[in-house]
């Protein structure tokens, strides 16, 4: 199966959780992820839509599969979800350990151009075109009929990729993301590792600018951010920007935004509005087109 180890496998919500490992050429270093699958897409009897789901700084896999809330929901649905890593794993890198910001678990889903990072930092393409294919030549999904979202770090990336490749995804979806990291703490410092001190290279992996000049079809955007959120307070998310930025592009980006009373940056506001999030992309991915 495409080189695909499995590593586990768990009956749930009519279906199955399962973990795959696999040598990746885009990380240079093994890569493992997890797979929602619901029994149509298990039995092949369908071709089921796919959601694709990136997870912020620290975490990995596995917060989505066991925090996130998500799978009743995409069960319900007959959508297949595939939950990555946010980073390459014992890749060796100098300065990779130790700063929860940047290296192992702060991948930031751009492809690194810089030294030590660009060998095996390369979260972009793993996520975009190398796991995506291994999805699609491995299981019973439909990849013409596929979404994405993410929380913070992970909701920057699934902005990112949705904006980067039009026509690729229904819709796309974040949980406090993070807007505008070329005038954030969280982004300039990553970048400048990763990509450079040339600052016009950052563009191309920031939401906020990319939604100004996106020209494809019709997006569909749902954001939710909590007002009780620190990330928030400190000015490292930056929604406002992002709302600017779509004013710019009313004809082409359909851009929800919620500000959410009460609510921080955890997993416990991610349940609260798993449902919502999961219904916007099921509408998106069910549509006759």
């Amino acid at each position: 199966m495409s080189g695909l180890e499995l590593v586990s496998k768990n009956r749930c919500f009519g279906g199955e959780v399962r973990k795959y490992s696999h040598s990746s050429a885009a990380t240079n270093c093994k890569m493992t992820f997890n797979i929602f699958l619901p029994d149509a897409a298990i039995s092949g009897t369908e071709k089921v839509p796919v959601l694709y789901y990136l997870s912020g700084l620290t975490c990995n896999e596995d917060n989505m599969v066991t925090k996130g809330g998500a799978i009743p929901f995409v069960s319900k649905h007959r959508i297949a979800l595939v939950t990555p890593d946010t980073s390459p794993r014992g890749a060796g890198v100098d300065g990779e350990e130790g700063d929860w910001e940047l290296g192992t678990g702060a991948g930031f889903y751009v492809d690194a151009t810089e030294e030590p990072w660009k060998t095996n930092y390369n979260m972009y393409s793993y996520v975009q075109l190398e796991l995506q294919q291994l999805v699609n030549e491995s299981f019973s999904v439909d990849c013409t009929r596929a979404s994405i979202f993410g929380h913070s770090m992970g909701g920057h990336g699934a902005l990112v990729l949705a904006l980067r490749n039009p026509g690729h995804y229904k819709s796309v979806s974040a949980f406090a993301p993070i807007c505008h990291p070329t005038t954030s703490n969280w982004g300039r410092k990553q970048f400048a590792a990763y990509l450079g001190s040339n600052e016009s290279d950052w563009v191309e992996y920031d939401a906020t600018e990319l939604l100004k000049v996106y020209d494809g079809p019709e997006l569909p955007i749902l954001v939710d951010q909590g007002d009780a959120d620190q990330f928030y307070s400190s000015k490292q998310l930056q929604p406002s920007h992002l709302v600017v930025a779509a004013e710019c592009n009313r004809r082409l980006i359909k851009l929800e935004t919620r500000m959410q009373p009460g609510y921080d940056h955890s997993y416990w506001f991610i349940q609260t509005f798993m449902e919502d999030h999961i219904d916007f992309h099921a509408k998106k991915l069910r549509e006759q087109n």
